[in-house]
């Protein structure tokens, strides 16, 4: 039997993706067995009526060592 953990990320970055990797390389510097990143909210940040970059709020699943 495994048990998971879920940590919250706040992230940003001028695409979407960009955001979600950014998210992801924060948590892995301090967490192992990273198994999925759930984006919970986006939101973008606009700027002379353009937008300029997306926030994203995630939660990182991630699996504890026994």
């Amino acid at each position: 039997m495994s048990v998971a953990k879920v940590i919250e990320i706040h992230a940003e970055g001028s695409s979407i993706e960009e955001a979600a990797a950014a998210a992801l390389g924060e948590a892995a510097k301090t967490v192992d067995q990273i198994r999925t990143l759930y984006i919970e909210d986006i939101q973008a940040i606009v700027e002379n009526n353009k937008i300029t970059r997306y926030r994203l709020n995630t939660k990182i699943t991630f699996v504890i060592k026994n």
